[in-house]
């Protein structure tokens, strides 16, 4: 057993390894060429950031693998030799919200800002931006904490009389299993009254975990609701909206020069919009416009794209088209698969989480069964599952601030992502992935048992004073399956619409 712990250990190490050199290429791979070379800081907290939230959502299953690594345990302290999993939760999660509410604020405010100016005054004005947010955020948590940092655990209070040891088993049976003249134990026995409230104060760190899951909580019930279903179905019906053949070159000349028309107009509005910046003119109007330019190129990005599939150009043109027929080829059957998986997300919820008692333990079964098979297959589809509901939440973060603009755009890029966008998803990610994992630690609360996870988001977390009606009512389960339905609808009844032609640009007055 203890050789199964070091390699639990080491397989641990390997995995943090392999994120950390993932990470670093996809910040190769996706940073723009402007900051080829230079913006290091921005760039380590990218890595260190993802890294972060991938390791987290890998904890779950490896706080599984560390409950079996012990399981069987033959001789007394085996599993003082498996992983702190408590520990390295607390830990992991205090690094999040440090990194999500102040290092990368910091680090935002310090790109963006004015290049004019020194780096000297940019770290200062960076710096008492994050400074005044840390005394708002400290006052905030020492004063929650002091007022209401309690968890109220609900007990039942039992009693029983002594009896003498018999000298016999015969009397006891499955109707009678306990001694006494009503052969009826105190737990059956016991009425109403005997149920109390245990009441005592959560650790500080548990508190900030929770607080964090409540914000992100809320993120993600709007945006992994509208994802679950946007993910899979925006494939699909990307397949079906593809171009069908190549168009002529009057075509292209025709279409190519209205997107010229429209990218001279953005030039001209963000060159303008840059003169109100430096002006100081920075009011609300400024901001609906920035946003409203935003939304207008990447609109215009998605035109030239498609325009330059439907007329391949260059020598291996017919090559260029055949990789555009495959690459839709394979959207459909990503599609099919991530509608499958989603199909599944949103029954698992209603069967196991919405309906009391629960009509089947469903997902948690088939992990069981995998293990059965094989080790490690049913951590394997676990770990997949918890990825799938992370990119659903980041889908629909996109497809909410592309179409309704309520949000500061960022989009990711291969080879042309600035850094304070790399930033700003890094943060989304990192703040929604501990919503992640506790929906996951509940929604496969069979499955994760008397796991540390389950400790602190199965009992601590619903049991803290102000915020367990959140969890007692299911408010966030019943939210998320609300979204995912309407997203649905809406994808079946326009879904298959291809997108009309916005127009000219105008900035509002």
């Amino acid at each position: 057993m203890g050789d199964f712990n070091l390699a639990l250990v080491i397989v641990a190490a390997v995995v943090c390894v392999l994120v950390f050199i993932f990470n670093v290429y996809l910040l190769i791979n996706y940073q723009h060429p402007d900051d080829v070379n230079q913006a290091y800081f921005p760039k380590f907290i990218v890595v260190l950031g993802l890294s972060v939230a991938a390791i987290s959502i890998l904890m779950l299953p490896a706080d599984v693998a560390n409950r079996q690594a012990c399981k069987n345990s033959i001789y007394n302290g085996a599993c003082n030799l498996t992983l702190p999993m408590k520990d390295l939760w607390l830990a992991i999660y205090i690094v999040d919200a440090i990194l999500v509410f102040f290092v990368i604020p910091f680090a935002m405010f310090y790109y963006e800002g004015d290049q004019d100016k020194s780096v000297g005054k940019r770290v200062l004005s960076a710096l008492m931006w994050v400074v005044a947010t840390a005394i708002v955020c400290g006052l905030v948590l020492g004063i929650l904490y002091g007022l209401v940092g309690k968890v109220d655990f609900t007990v039942m209070h039992l009693s029983s009389s002594t009896a003498s040891f018999p000298s016999t088993w015969t009397s006891l049976s499955r109707s009678q299993p306990c001694l006494g003249a009503s052969h009826q134990c105190a737990a059956y026995s016991t009425t109403a009254s005997a149920e109390t409230t245990w009441t005592m104060r959560t650790t500080f760190p548990e508190y900030v975990v929770a607080l964090a899951t409540i914000v992100g909580s809320v993120l993600f019930t709007i945006f992994g609701g509208v994802g679950i279903f946007c993910l899979p179905l925006g494939l699909i019906f990307s397949f079906i909206r593809r171009p069908k053949a190549v168009i002529t070159r009057s075509q292209y000349i025709k279409e190519a020069t209205e997107l010229g028309k429209k990218a001279r107009e953005l030039k001209k509005a963000a060159a303008t919009l840059h003169q109100e910046e430096k002006s100081g003119s920075k009011g609300r109007k400024w901001r609906k416009n920035v946003k409203a330019v935003e939304k207008e190129l990447l609109l215009l990005e998605e035109d030239m794209k498609a325009l330059e599939e439907m007329f391949p150009q260059g020598e291996k043109a017919e090559t260029s088209w055949a990789l555009t027929v495959l690459s839709y080829l394979g959207k459909l059957v990503l599609g099919i698969i991530g509608l499958c998986v989603s199909v599944a997300w949103v029954a698992h919820i209603i069967i196991y989480l919405l309906i009391n008692p629960p009509l089947s333990s469903f997902l948690n079964e088939v992990f069981i069964k995998l293990d059965d098979v094989w080790g490690l297959l049913g951590t394997a589809a676990f770990a997949f599952f918890c990825f799938y509901l992370l990119l659903a939440v980041i889908a629909g973060a996109m497809v909410l601030g592309l179409r309704f603009v309520f949000i500061t755009i960022h989009p990711m890029k291969w080879g042309g992502t600035l850094m304070n966008s790399f930033l700003f998803n890094v943060g989304l990610i990192l703040l929604c992935s501990i919503s992640v994992i506790q929906f996951c630690a509940t929604a496969f609360g069979y499955y994760a048992q008397a796991t540390a996870a389950q400790e602190i988001f199965g009992h601590t977390l619903k049991s803290l004073r102000g915020i367990k009606y959140l969890y007692k009512y299911n408010v966030f389960q019943i939210a998320f399956i609300v979204f995912a339905g309407l997203t649905f609808i809406y994808y079946a009844l326009f879904g298959w619409r291809k997108r009309k032609q916005t127009g000219r640009f105008q900035l509002s007055s």
